[in-house]
């Protein structure tokens, strides 16, 4: 169990460094998805292919 939990834990703070690169990157862009709970989220249970999916309806929204 508590394997499980360090595992995710580890998802959930290599999720945010991830998103907080790719903010670093696409600033110039004004590609800036926002670092909350909910991408945090998306990020960690979905995996990397989830910040496409956040790109695509970033763009198609606003």
């Amino acid at each position: 169990m508590f394997k499980k939990m360090y595992q995710f834990l580890k998802k959930i703070i290599f999720s945010s460094f991830f998103l907080y690169g790719y903010n670093l990157i696409a600033a110039p862009l004004s590609l800036f998805i926002p670092i909350n709970i909910f991408t945090i989220l998306i990020l960690s249970i979905l995996g990397i292919p989830a910040l496409f999916g956040l790109i695509i309806i970033k763009l198609i929204i606003y």
